[in-house]
């Protein structure tokens, strides 16, 4: 066999080792399951965009140039960065709370958001939905306190939508920040305030700068969860209020209209492209690792 791969070798051939570049070995299989599950699919969408009902940009062209489908699109980024800038800023307190509490109040804390994690989609968007209406105990509670005096409106618009989605993505922006703080050295945070840092000059200068790389992470993440959700706004948000998954889905399974559910579809994978290579271009993958 040694003689047989040396002689190929020599003749210019290229020997089965050779095939595969080294260190590409074990990565072979996720590589073959990303081409067949998504360059596949994508390039699919791209043809079927371009090609149905006739080949053109037509699809492109009506897609973008409808104010129908632009308010869609306005709905969808809307409620996308509400419910990233809400999710920061409930997410950063619990993440630093859960980084200095004691470790078995921490390890409650943490069931507690598995345990939503865990719990299906559909339950608690169903819940929220008991919550928010006109009857339910949100508005009862604040008629009781005198807080209002007719039932808020809080189903079927983007209000409810964002309440909704906040309560699911809390889990996924409070976890990388958590990962990010608690490597945090408290050394640095004593040697602030031994400089005379108030706690607001430390919590500007020093403890988000270090967070700034968890904080990207999980933004990122929600907010790209956000753009595809379908389930919450389709419950909570109503026709009237649609995002772009469901335009996709109504594209796609009521009108049968293929070539515009690709158009949206694609359109909304190179938006999330772009924000992800502009946080790599702020960042870099190493500081989006936390390192």
């Amino acid at each position: 066999m040694s003689n047989i791969s040396d002689t190929s070798a020599l003749d210019g051939r290229p020997s089965r080792r050779s095939l595969v570049p080294r260190g590409l070995g074990p990565a072979v299989p996720a590589l073959v399951l990303l081409f067949v599950f998504f360059v596949v699919p994508v390039v699919s969408l791209l043809l079927r965009s371009v090609l149905e009902p006739v080949p053109g940009l037509g699809n492109y062209a009506e897609l973008l140039g409808s104010s129908t489908y632009l308010r869609v699109f306005l709905n969808t980024f809307l409620v996308s960065g509400l419910v990233t800038a809400i999710s920061l800023l409930i997410g950063f307190p619990v993440a630093w709370t859960l980084a200095i509490m004691p470790a078995h109040w921490a390890r409650i804390v943490f069931a507690i958001l598995l345990l939503s994690m865990w719990t299906n989609l559909l339950a608690r968007t169903y819940a929220w939905m008991v919550l928010l209406q006109r009857t339910g105990i949100i508005n009862k509670t604040l008629m009781n306190l005198g807080v209002i005096d007719q039932p808020l409106t809080l189903v079927n618009n983007l209000v409810g939508v964002t309440i909704g989605m906040v309560y699911i993505m809390l889990p996924f922006i409070i976890l990388p920040l958590y990962g990010v703080i608690r490597r945090i050295d408290p050394s640095i945070l004593q040697a602030a305030a031994l400089c005379g840092a108030t706690r607001w000059q430390s919590l500007r200068r020093v403890l988000l700068p270090l967070a700034a790389p968890g904080m990207a992470a999980g933004a990122l993440m929600v907010f790209v969860m956000s753009l595809g959700y379908f389930v919450t706004p389709a419950l909570l948000g109503g026709t009237s209020n649609m995002m772009l998954a469901e335009l996709i889905a109504q594209f796609v399974q009521s009108l049968v209209n293929w070539g515009m559910g690709s158009a949206a579809a694609l359109v909304l994978l190179v938006a999330t492209l772009a924000l992800y290579a502009f946080q790599l271009k702020l960042f870099g993958t190493s500081q989006m690792g936390g390192r």
